[in-house]
């Protein structure tokens, strides 16, 4: 054995230590050894060598897939750190494709070298590598069962990370062919045969990116080859798994047959996605089928999940699940998507025809039946609720991760419930009925017949739907069973969430119900019950409560944060932000009782934040709140109370982070003055800069975080805005006037060094003063101001900054001498050696498409105009960015590709660059698409014009619930919904007619040439814009 690849080894073996110096040393030893020429190919013998125990080889193989990543064929264009030699490479790739495919019996080494082998295809297959496919597909047919494993892993990388849409039509029939026969295979390991179910899968992503320039080849191709594989997939789900001997356990001769069922449910969700009007001839088999096995399958999920805790949720060393809950997931998943298809509702639907109560209708009641008993809370949730409340209350709002067998039947529900309307109660109260009669005692049973009720309302609550008190009513009784069962925990949580949201139904709150839920917030001795009453109350809150309640609510909310040891529960977000939600709907049924001496609704809202700041979600809730509260105050009674309120608590969080070090606090801390101050009165009440400001400037003097200095800035501007006398007036402690102090703050922000995320708003901040403060305050400072502001602007490269900084030159020319003296001094100032006024201009007019706020734009649109009118020569000759040269090379761009060969634009005068703007701008203020915001956008516009002739779709309801991300149309279709709403606004007709006004004087009376210069190079589309204004 080579003397490098026993030191390798052992490094190896040290990375794994738990004492951390051997650890590190042996993680910079590896390092260093990556300079040496054999490392790659020393390394790769480690993992290939069987001697090693298979820790040091899946450490030695994952080493190697990062160095080959690095090294082999680097994304970004430029040449490896470490190149590895031609003869290593070849090398490197037989010995790592002879170990897949070879009789390596250990699962964990196969697939670490697959992902090896997977990272040297994208860089070389087919063209360096050509036998790879050929070697791989040989061994299928008659390999051990090893090589298949090994092979499998390759197929499915080649297939996943490696073929474009074109290599693989070139090699598709070989593919499918191959997965095929392994398969339908019975001698075949079942997960052997369930990876190849994988990989014929994922050649449907391949499928759906080649059908938007091969629709109708690729559709006949999928026609074809699902021929084949449909009945063999209706076979899988229709074989019932062996028989179970022991109760409480899943036996092991079910973990080969649920992994294969389990990928047959998952492709047959995937070609809904991909090929749905091929699926859909065969809906109603395959409902039937589905339906069939969840029925069979419902005594043992009860006995192992329901009865018993046996251990859910595993996968194999393939990422393969192979325990039951997992196929009862994606069955449920998959019958809510044949509950769209239109061959399955027409064959439902002839019994609702003929008898419109849905409680006699025999596959109502059973469906239900069958729903209620997967609903149920299992041994493990009932397990952590216990332990965690939040995680109970994260499946109440729909963003628990743990998305299981209950969220999947809820779901059917609420398709029901968008299919058969308010009928659907019908079913699932007859059911509730006979859960709920005399004797019964199945508590799980009847908290999942509610549990099925309280989904269905909220998504008619949600949508906005109106339930007929008919169909709804029934179940008061039912409720009120459940709130009075304090034995039964979770029933009673239930009974008291289903009740919010009968009452929110109704319109009018059932007073003595939301008596007994704020009583119950203090009595109850399940923390369970209690937090499950504190979000009955914001559901009860939705409706209108007489004021009489909000005091009584406030202090149970005060009442259970009192027995609460907030340090204990700072990372259960989902109580802290329930908490925060029904405070705030409880302090808005009369915001000015805060401000009452004896109130501590306004204390509370701030220790949440305090305890919770920690959390994005806590902070956000927290925020919103508080801004509520503060909007409706800005008036000059309640604004300085409210200041006097609040004030304390928030500064004083300054303090308190600045000395534990805890920056969450401070952040919440700032963003909470920003707020206060935005909604500011004028003038502010007496001493509030002196108060905040010295605080607030040394933290902007110091902080390096975008989280404090961007709110902070904020704050200082709106202090401007709102008495900026009172700013002026103020020194700090060393005599530095707040003008100084101002000055000083924009200046660090406009620093190179500093972040443009972090510095985002400094040229708000810039604006405000310059105005405030004026050309007499400010003096000298003002000309040195602005050349700081044109040089960040050099350097800016985020989109928020460079408009903060634009803003600071348009809001100077609003009018035409105004505009005027920004060109002069532009044009006088040297940035980086070349002319500030090209430099500003070209930032200028490349972004000012992107701009957002109603005012912003406003105000860049008549600086826009103002800089035209003046017809200056010097602006006249400044060249700037214009339209992209359109390149027609057909190869996909590549990072590295792109960088060789960045975009390229013409050169225009920039009076013409201002005319499109504006002409796009027009656009723009009439609620139309803007070309500019859009341009990105039409490629994906002119896909969706061309899909409304697919009749894919046809006869599935609407589109699936989860979406596919590996999925080419999915991609295209969430950009084409965020480039849309970048370029799409709302109507702003102040600002339509002044560009209209505009247009016509410019024409009217050729201002600049327009007519005979700038309308001539203007595109078709954008003539037609204009042709028409004034007449």
């Amino acid at each position: 054995m080579d003397q490098m690849e026993q030191q390798l080894a052992q490094l190896l073996a040290n990375t794994q230590l738990p004492d951390e110096a051997p650890r590190k040393q042996a993680e910079l030893d590896l390092s260093h050894a990556k300079a040496n020429p054999d490392f790659p190919i020393a390394i790769a013998r480690v993992g290939i060598n069987p001697s090693f125990p298979v820790s040091i080889r899946q450490s030695a193989l994952t080493y190697l897939r990062q160095f080959i990543e690095d090294n082999w064929s680097p994304d970004d264009g430029e040449p490896p750190r470490y190149p590895i030699s031609d003869h290593y490479k070849h090398e490197l790739r037989e010995v790592l494709l002879g170990l897949c495919l070879g009789n390596e019996g250990d699962r964990k080494v196969k697939v670490a070298t697959s992902l090896v082998v997977s990272k040297i295809a994208q860089a070389d297959f087919p063209d360096r590598w050509p036998n790879l496919l050929p070697s791989v597909l040989g061994v299928m047919p008659t390999g051990t069962d090893d090589q298949l494993h090994g092979a499998l892993r390759i197929l499915q990388d080649l297939v996943e990370e490696s073929l474009t849409d074109e290599q693989f039509f070139g090699t598709a029939r070989e593919i499918i062919k191959a997965c095929y026969d392994v398969a339908l295979n019975n001698d075949r390991k079942q997960n052997h045969r369930a990876l190849a179910v994988v990989v014929f899968r994922s050649c449907f992503d391949l499928m759906d990116m080649a059908k938007d320039d091969h629709k109708k080849e690729v559709t006949s191709f999928a026609q074809e080859i699902l021929a084949g594989w449909l009945p063999f997939m209706e076979l899988v789900i229709n074989s019932p798994l062996p028989d179970r001997e022991d109760a409480g356990s899943q036996p092991q001769s079910w973990y080969g047959p649920i992994t294969l069922k389990v990928q047959v449910v998952k492709t047959l969700i995937k070609i809904k996605t991909v090929f749905p009007s091929l699926l859909l001839p065969h809906s109603p088999t395959f409902f039937s089928a589905v339906w069939q096995e969840l029925s069979r399958l419902r005594d043992s999920y009860q006995d192992m999940f329901i009865n018993n805790e046996v251990q859910s949720r595993l996968e194999d060393s393939d990422g393969l699940p192979y325990t039951l809950d997992f196929l009862v997931l994606d069955e449920l998943d998959f019958l809510n998507q044949c509950l769209r298809a239109s061959p399955v509702q027409k064959h439902l639907e002839a019994d609702i025809k003929a008898q419109p109560d849905m409680s006699k209708i025999d596959w109502v009641m059973k469906l239900n039946q069958l729903l209620v008993s997967y609903s149920q809370v299992t041994q493990e949730e009932e397990g952590l609720w216990d332990i965690d409340v939040s995680l109970f209350l994260a499946e109440e709002t729909s963003v628990s991760a743990n998305y299981g067998a209950r969220t999947a039947c809820g779901d059917v529900v609420v398709k029901l419930g968008e299919w058969l309307g308010p009928k659907v109660f019908q079913g699932l109260y007859e059911v509730a009925k006979t859960l709920f009669a005399n004797g019964a005692d199945n508590w799980r049973e009847q908290e999942a017949a509610l549990y099925l009720f309280n989904a269905a309302l909220n998504d008619f609550l949600d949508c906005e739907k109106t339930v007929p008190v008919e169909f709804t009513n029934p179940y008061g009784e039912i409720i009120q069973y459940a709130v009075n069962r304090q034995d039964m925990p979770v029933l009673c949580a239930r009974g008291f969430l289903a009740g919010a949201a009968l009452s929110q139904s109704a319109g009018t709150p059932a007073y003595g119900l939301l008596e007994q839920t704020i009583k119950t917030v203090g009595t109850s001795e399940s923390e369970l019950v209690q937090v499950a009453c504190i979000k009955a109350i914001d559901g009860f809150l939705r409706s209108s409560l007489e004021p009489q309640y909000q005091g009584h609510i406030l202090q149970a909310i005060q009442g259970y944060l009192n027995g609460l040891d907030l340090d204990s529960v700072e990372d259960s977000d989902d109580l802290l932000v329930t908490i925060v939600e029904t405070l705030k709907a409880a302090i808005a049924i009369d915001m000015r009782t805060v401000l009452q001496p004896d109130s501590t609704a306004l204390d509370m809202l701030l220790t949440l934040g305090r305890h919770g700041a920690a959390n994005y979600h806590v902070e956000i809730s927290v925020c919103e709140a508080f801004e509520e509260i503060a909007e409706a105050m800005k008036d000059a009674t309640a604004y300085p109370a409210f200041c006097a309120k609040v004030l304390p608590s928030v500064t004083g969080a300054f303090d308190v982070g600045n000395v534990t070090g805890d920056d969450p606090l401070i952040i919440l801390a700032v963003e909470l003055l920003s707020i206060l101050v935005e909604f500011g009165v004028e003038p502010l009440p007496a001493g509030f800069v002196e108060h905040t400001l010295p605080k607030l400037a040394r933290l902007l003097m110091s902080s390096t975080e975008g989280e404090i200095l961007r709110p902070g800035t904020q704050a200082v501007k709106h202090m401007l805005m709102h008495d900026h006398q009172q700013v002026f007036a103020w020194s700090d402690e060393t005599g530095r006037s707040g003008l100084e102090v101002c000055l000083m703050i924009i200046d660090r922000l406009l620093d190179p060094t500093m972040e443009d995320n972090a510095a985002s708003d400094v040229g708000g901040l810039a604006a405000e003063l310059v105005e405030k403060a004026g050309p007499q305050r400010l003096g000298p400072y003002l000309a040195q101001l602005l050349r700081a502001v044109a040089a960040r602007l050099h350097t800016a490269q985020e989109v928020a900054i460079i408009q903060s900084l634009i803003l600071v030159f348009a809001r100077l020319s609003l009018t035409v001498e105004g505009a005027r003296d920004v060109i002069n001094f532009l044009s006088e100032t040297p940035i980086d050696g070349q002319n500030g006024l090209q430099i500003v201009l070209s930032k200028w007019l490349e972004n000012s498409a992107i701009f957002s706020g109603y005012d912003e734009i406003r105000q860049n649109i008549i600086a826009l105009s103002k800089l035209y009118e003046l017809n200056d020569p010097r602006v006249n000759e400044t060249l700037v960015k214009g339209d992209l040269i359109i390149n027609n090379d057909t190869r996909i761009r590549t990072r590295s590709r792109a960088k060789q060969n960045p975009d390229q634009y013409t050169q225009i005068p920039a009076p013409l660059k201002i005319v499109k703007v504006l002409v796009d701008e027009l656009g723009a203020t009439a609620g139309n698409h803007s070309n500019a915001r859009a341009a990105a956008a039409q490629h994906v516009a002119a896909q969706e014009e061309d899909e409304d002739d697919d009749e894919d779709d046809e006869g599935w309801e609407d589109e699936p619930d989860v979406l596919d991300l590996g999925l080419g149309s999915t991609k295209a279709e969430l950009m084409g919904w965020a480039e849309g709403n970048i370029a799409l606004r709302d109507r702003d007709d102040e600002t339509r007619q002044y560009l209209e006004q505009f247009f016509v004087k410019v024409a009217t009376e050729n201002i600049g040439g327009f007519n005979d210069t700038w309308f001539q190079h203007l595109n078709v589309e954008e003539k037609e814009n204009l042709r028409g204004l004034g007449q």
